[in-house]
């Protein structure tokens, strides 16, 4: 195995492919940020001599290919990990803090970008297809950029009678796929990897359960492994959301509390917050009943997440990347905020001979409901 971290940066047009050493050399930071809820994005900076020709050519190659790939791969002790796969959206060139001497900032987004560029409102009918197939049809679309799709069917599929009516897409395929998962409560991101080049498109629930990451450990001795870490407590700010759903006979709304009950995101801590106010639904009358718990789920799961925590670590201490959208352990915090959390966002900064990550985690409650989180 090859110990050491080292860094693997692609750039072209669809396909990128590994920059010359000239522009490695030049590369001085990488910051890339995933969060859920969010798009990721990632930016480069160059530090580059005024007449260095990388300059002309980074505008060049942005100006004459408006989808200018990026691939980031972080390797630590042999093992890849993509951070990023995604097109430039910026470039900037400033002043040095040295005679002769510029800096170039690269800024960037996740593939979802692409996504958004072209707007097919009416162009596109979907003929007795459910949701599902719909959202698998638009992301096959994007398989040159070795997107997978993964697609979670939901509780309730609606298949439209085509004598009844046709459903044509409405705005760009990411704002349709997005309008598409907030009917049935579902999320929709893209996730770089496994490997170089490849995507995995998720549409489906948000899950808060899995295999949890390796510990962050805080003042304890030669076991921390985080330089900073602090905790709040949002005891009234946790609402509690109530649907309606319409009477097929009588075309009464019937109100009904949705409790942050969720197989999916099943709870992380003992003592949850008790509702001080009530959110009503009221575009949810419409939808099939369905439909409508599954929407106030997606609330009520967003809305539970009264305990968050943000911190710094040190990969290189840490061992490995921490990852967002996934659950992680937490020791040393004291016994109302140990266990596990859900990791709502990763931001990680890179320069020479340092690799820093800062986070935010979330969880339903206090005190943890796990004797033990995996080290």
């Amino acid at each position: 195995m090859r110990k050491g971290v080292y860094l693997t940066l692609l750039v072209g047009p669809t396909v990128p492919i590994p920059v010359p050493r000239e522009v490695v050399n030049a590369l001085t930071g990488v910051q890339v940020t995933v969060a859920a809820g969010t798009r990721s994005g990632f930016q480069l900076t160059f530090t580059l001599t005024n007449k260095s020709p990388l300059q002309t050519a980074f505008l060049l190659m942005a100006g004459q290919t408006p989808l200018l790939r990026v691939i980031i791969v972080l390797t630590i002790n042999g093992l890849p990990q993509v951070l990023m796969d995604g097109v430039m959206t910026h470039t900037e060139v400033t002043s040095g803090g040295k005679p002769g001497q510029s800096i170039l900032t690269v800024t960037g987004e996740d593939l979802t970008r692409v996504m958004d560029l072209q707007d097919f409102s009416g162009l596109i009918p979907f003929p007795a297809m459910p949701l599902e197939a719909r959202v698998a049809l638009i992301i096959g679309k994007y398989a040159v950029f070795g997107m997978i799709p993964l697609v979670i069917p939901s509780l309730f599929t609606d298949v439209p009678i085509p004598v009844e009516r046709i459903p044509a897409q409405q705005g760009t395929d990411l704002k349709y796929i997005e309008q598409l998962a907030s009917q049935v409560g579902h999320v929709f991101y893209i996730e770089p990897g496994p490997v170089a080049g490849t995507n995995t498109a998720y549409w489906g629930p948000e899950i808060k359960f899995g295999v949890p990451q390796p510990a962050l450990n805080f003042d304890m001795d030669a076991y921390t492994n985080v330089e900073a870490l602090s905790f709040s407590f949002k005891s009234t700010e946790y609402t509690l959301p109530v649907v309606f759903i319409q009477n097929s006979l009588t075309k009464v709304p019937i109100p009904i509390p949705i409790p942050p009950i969720n197989p999916l995101q099943p709870p992380l801590g003992a003592i949850p917050p008790l509702p001080t106010s009530i959110t009503i639904l009221k575009d949810t009358a419409k939808l099939s009943p369905m439909q409508a718990i599954s929407r106030g789920l997606k609330v009520a799961g967003e809305a539970q997440d009264a305990v968050t925590g943000t911190g710094t670590l040190d990969v290189l201490r840490y061992g490995r990347l921490l990852q967002a959208r996934k659950l992680v352990g937490v020791r040393g915090a004291g016994m109302a905020y140990d266990g596990l959390y859900y990791v709502k966002s990763v931001t990680t900064n890179l320069k020479r001979n340092e690799i820093k990550q800062t986070f935010n985690l979330t969880r339903n409650g206090l005190v943890s409901i796990t004797p033990v989180v995996p080290t």
